[in-house]
């Protein structure tokens, strides 16, 4: 099976505890000299906005991921301890169109 991105086994738990929802998008960061820099991230929720993003159903989860990441190649993750624990996106360097 394709899927539009990988999300580890901890991570595919954490999501359903969360309410088995996840969005991938790209935040902006600002440097404190000037620049910005877009860094994908994922959250165990549903967009504000989901006409902005495709949705696809994947291990009996939601995912709710910007056009501009899909197939490139990430990989959600879960880390952190109890109540600290958040989810991350890694992999390749996002490629722009």
């Amino acid at each position: 099976m394709n899927h539009v991105i990988d999300i580890d086994n901890n991570a595919i738990d954490f999501i359903k505890q969360q309410g088995g929802v996840v969005t991938v998008r790209l935040s902006p960061r600002r440097g404190c000299c000037g620049g910005l820099a877009n860094l994908a991230v994922a959250e165990a929720q549903p967009p504000d906005d989901p006409r902005h993003y495709h949705h696809h159903t994947q291990d009996s989860i939601s995912i709710y991921i910007a056009p501009e990441l899909a197939a490139q190649g990430l990989r959600i993750g879960v880390e952190g301890w109890w109540k600290l624990r958040h989810l991350y996106v890694d992999g390749a360097d996002i490629h722009s169109k």
